[in-house]
């Protein structure tokens, strides 16, 4: 048996034994209230939405579909996962390609649970020179080990703090395209 059948093995094991957190109905109901709210603060500033890949890419094509006013999108990629389920170093892929300057912009991704990754991308888009960033997060797990100082404006629900996957975010590596979110068993 392979690394990557070993790898695929264990991921079928953790999705049959994994608690639906958040589920498919929930899911549409957020993504809707989120896009309302963002309507309302964006509409008439002619934003450039970003995703954050690779876990914000259902949460972001999700969430412009409901959109109705004309923004500009473009994506960036900075991870600190690489198929694991521990964070460790922040590696940026790719930056965004449209110039951000005196832009207001919109950062799209998955989960906020320590917030590492998104204060270095928050502080990487303010180098660009946007002249303001918003940040739209599907989840926000629910602990207290991130700065106090880092807000989201938009969070579509909170999560227990423990590892979760579907809805565009994977287990190492697998089951990004669940329409639902669940959370690894406790052991």
């Amino acid at each position: 048996m392979t690394m990557h059948d070993e790898r695929r093995r264990d991921a079928m094991m953790v999705r049959e034994r994994a608690d639906c957190v958040c589920d498919a109905a929930q899911l549409a109901d957020i993504y809707d209230r989120m896009a309302r709210d963002i309507t309302e603060a964006l509409a008439e500033a002619n934003p450039v939405i970003l995703c954050v890949m690779l876990g914000g890419l259902v949460p972001t094509a999700e969430i412009t579909r409901r959109l109705d006013f004309p923004f500009e999108f473009d994506y960036l990629h900075a991870t600190r996962y690489h198929g694991e389920t521990q964070g460790g170093e922040l590696v940026w892929k790719v930056s965004p390609g449209i110039d951000l300057a005196d832009r207001d912009v919109l950062v799209i991704d998955d989960i906020l649970d320590e917030g590492t990754t998104l204060e270095a991308i928050l502080g990487a888009l303010a180098a660009q020179g946007a002249r303001r960033v918003r940040t739209a997060i599907l989840l926000e797990k629910s602990h207290a080990r991130r700065d106090p100082a880092l807000t989201v404006d938009f969070v579509g629900t909170t999560v227990p703090d423990r590892y979760v996957f579907g809805a565009g975010m994977d287990y190492k590596g697998y089951f990004r395209q669940l329409p639902a979110v669940y959370a690894v068993a406790d052991t």
